[in-house]
């Protein structure tokens, strides 16, 4: 071997001087340093010294002159000798080429990735590390690596190979990676001898370079795609790779812990393979359980169901690994119940919360949930208060759901809870809770054979129809009173009609019936109920609006209601509203597109009081018109009647709405129907407009947004903007300039001074909208 050195030593300072000198002495000189490279076994037997000399020969053969660089041999030096020095050499002729072309350089950069140079860097730089090499200088080489496409680009000004672009680079250096991982499989299969030694350095330095630097790249989707299923398929039955997958994984460091965890959690097919993929990391490292435990399932929603399903079944999978699992429950458990995060938190994150929650009820065995059965109730209760608080239907019916599926767990042999809500079979099964139990016999006993039965003859039988009644009086007896449930089923379905064929008869028991409706509640199973209720409650408000409207908006604010009864108030009161700003003869419009007959005056008739009519009327009849649009017909019109009305159905509403109740508080837990009310007010306010109340109406409005402009609740905060909006429609001008500039200009600070209105979606266009429209009408007050 000293000989060989010697040899290579030789051949080395010869080819440097004689680059050094040109002329064609240097092909021969190359190829005798490519002979001696060879005869001493390569790059792998190279001492410091033999490595210092190569160095300085790369580095002279890219500043030699092109004519003393043959074709095809001064390649050669750069792709046969060691390959981290002939990549640095490479990198430094390309960010100062000097005499060797840039398009030379960037051929022997493409030769050295295709030829697998990559590979053969890294296992030198493990093995390096094995006799305790520089770390600084091995990191920087391996970073340059994973910087080569952006070196290259850079120089080349994106006109790069397509060698070098990140979805073909990257995807080659993860098969170089897999290539290193073989070879230390390889070796260590060789140290076996009554035991495996996995405290190699090799396997170590590999973990920390090979798989971290190129994950925490840019680019780690491109090599892990290559990475996980290769390390899927070579961990099924081999515990030496699972070992090496272990190893891998435990010695990254935590600033790159994320990136790894995650990149394996996202790709691996199943909980199963993940188990074989980290072992038990989340259990020896600290920065790896707070990313499994924390990060991913409470500070982060943007992962698929897939996601959740690996990471808690890999929690579920070992026995150490489960005190983890129940863990994550209590807190999934806890964050699910706060009563902060349900108003504050977005529904999208809910909805990931409450699917991890149901995957790790799926898992919990029988004495874990014995163990834990009373903070599983407690959390339960406390939980399903919170969502059935919300305002948002989905957050409620999420409550259910989950309170549903925590009852059913923990009282196998006694009553659940029963929401009576239809559950999403496709929201269970992708939380993995669709049960495989299908209903199957095979029993031939247990169909009942009668086939050979003969039916009846049905055909001509008639359905008996009830007679309904016919005046008011009787229906409220048949609703009051009566047990027959045919009889009432029937009056339920005529009262509508009935009261608006009746007017005068309405008016004598108007308050009585809208008790009874308001009280009214199902007997019997009849389709659509709540509509016919409904429906019939807001014919009696609109055939006597003064007093019914009055009794609703007294019992609005009485004890003894459900929230239920005082939403179908506000609803009622609404839709009552509409109907009356209608006009009666409300008709669909027609379309003139025939042509209007021509008009012959008789005799004795008065043409001159309306002389010109008749001859625009004889004009029209006579001009043809091409490509004309349809002409609107005008509109039937008629008095609004709910001009004399709306004060009683607006301002009793508003009154009270700050004085708690034993069981009704608006400004407190009854969050939701004060939502409900500012929204009814915003609508009653729209449907005023051209009303002589209308401008009152704006004056208290806007103090009623103003005493609640700090409320939490996003759905009352959005009830306040379409109150401002309303009044900005419904109000004149003029008589917000002369009677409401003061509270116009608060409003406006109040809308551009909040710094959350730009935080949410859903609010930022009215803002801005609303202070345009202010900004507008305070400019036109200033100039007038």
């Amino acid at each position: 071997l000293g000989a060989m050195a010697a040899a290579l030593e030789r051949a080395l300072r010869e080819a440097a001087a004689a680059l050094e000198r040109g002329g064609d002495g240097a092909a021969a000189a190359l190829g005798a340093v490519r002979a001696a490279l060879a005869a001493a076994g390569g790059p792998a037997a190279f001492g410091e010294r033999e490595r210092a000399l190569f160095g300085a020969f790369l580095r002279s053969l890219a500043r030699a002159p092109r004519a003393a660089r043959p074709e095809g041999v001064w390649q050669g030096c750069f792709l046969e000798g060691p390959p981290g020095l002939a990549l640095c050499v490479l990198l430094e002729a390309l960010a100062s080429p000097g005499s060797v072309r840039l398009g030379e350089v960037i051929e022997v950069l493409e030769q050295f990735l295709q030829e697998g140079r990559i590979s053969a860097l890294m296992w030198e730089v493990c093995q390096q590390q094995a006799q305790a090499g520089s770390p600084e200088l091995q990191e920087a080489l391996l970073n340059k690596i994973v910087c080569l496409p952006d070196h290259v680009s850079n120089k080349l000004q994106g006109k790069n190979p397509a060698v070098f672009f990140p979805q073909n680079y990257f995807p080659l250096l993860g098969g170089a990676v897999i290539q290193v991982l073989q070879k230390i499989s390889d070796s260590l299969r060789g140290k076996i001898a009554g035991g495996l030694c996995y405290r190699d350095g090799s396997s170590s330095e590999v973990s920390v370079h090979l798989v971290c630097l190129p994950i925490f790249s840019s680019t780690s989707e491109e090599i892990l795609s290559v990475l996980v299923p290769r390390l899927t398929d070579l961990t099924k039955s081999d515990c030496i790779w699972q070992r090496i997958c272990w190893r891998l994984v435990e010695c990254v460091p935590d600033r790159w812990m994320e990136a790894v965890v995650l990149g394996f959690v996202q790709r691996a097919p199943g909980a199963d393979v993940l188990s074989r993929l980290l072992g038990n990391l989340v259990v020896k490292n600290k920065k790896a359980q707070f990313v499994v435990t924390q990060k991913v399932l409470l500070l982060q929603y943007c992962h698929t169901t897939a996601v959740l399903q690996n990471l808690l079944g890999y929690l579920s999978l070992d026995s150490l690994r489960r005190a983890l699992l129940i863990k994550v429950l209590q807190e999934l458990l806890e964050t699910w119940g706060s009563s902060s995060a349900v108003k504050h938190s977005p529904p999208e994150q809910q909805q990931y919360i409450s699917k991890a929650i149901l995957i790790c009820l799926s898992h919990l065995k029988e004495p874990e949930i014995e163990s834990c059965r009373q903070e599983l109730l407690t959390s339960m209760m406390e939980g399903v208060k919170c969502h059935l608080d919300s305002n948002l239907p989905q957050i409620r019916r999420l409550g259910m759901i989950v309170a549903e599926s925590i009852s059913s767990k923990i009282n196998t042999d006694g009553p659940v809870l029963k929401f009576q809500v239809k559950v999403i079979m496709k929201f269970v099964w992708c939380a993995g809770l669709r049960g495989n139990k299908s209903f199957k016999s095979d029993d031939p006993g247990h169909y009942s054979n009668d086939d050979d039965l003969i039916p009846y003859d049905m055909s001509e039988d008639k359905e008996l129809k009830i007679k309904a009644p016919v005046y008011i009086r009787d229906c409220i007896e048949v609703l009051t009173g009566s047990e027959d449930v045919d009889k009432w089923e029937a009056t339920v379905k005529t009262l509508e009609s009935l009261v608006r064929k009746n007017p005068a008869a309405t008016r004598e028991v108007s308050v009585e019936l809208a008790k009874i409706l308001l009280h009214l509640e199902e007997k019997t199973c009849i389709e659509g109920f709540v509509e016919l209720r409904q429906r019939a409650q807001v014919a009696v408000l609109s055939t006597d609006p003064i007093p019914v409207a009055k009794y609703l908006t007294s019992q609005f604010y009485s004890l003894n209601y459900s929230l239920r009864q005082r939403m179908d108030i506000l609803d009622v009161l609404v839709l009552a509203a509409q109907e009356l700003s209608y006009p009666k003869s409300h008709r669909k419009t027609k379309h003139s597109g025939a042509q209007n007959p021509c008009i012959q005056l008789l005799p004795g008739s008065d043409s001159s009081k309306d002389w010109r009519r008749i001859v625009d009327e004889r004009i029209k009849s006579k001009t043809r018109r091409f490509a004309t649009g349809q002409s609107q017909a005008e509109l039937a019109s008629g008095p609004n009647e709910f001009n004399s009305v709306v004060g009683h159905f607006f301002f009793p509403l508003i009154q009270h709405f700050d004085r708690p109740l034993t069981t009704f508080d608006l400004l407190g837990e009854d969050h939701f129907v004060l939502g409900r009310l500012v929204h009814t007010l915003a609508i009653l306010m729209y449907l005023a407009v051209n009303t002589v109340a209308v401008t009152a109406m704006g004056k208290a409005l806007l103090e009623f947004v103003w005493a609640l402009r700090f409320h939490t609740d996003s759905y009352v905060r959005q009830g306040l903007l379409s109150c401002i909006s309303s009044m900005l429609l419904s109000v004149p001008t003029e008589r917000l300039l002369q009677d409401m500039t003061e509270e116009l200009l608060e409003t406006q600070s109040w809308l551009g001074g909040k710094m959350w209105w730009w935080c949410m979606p859903v609010f930022f266009l009215l803002v801005m909208q609303f202070l345009c429209s202010i900004s507008l009408i305070v400019i036109v007050a200033v100039m007038s």
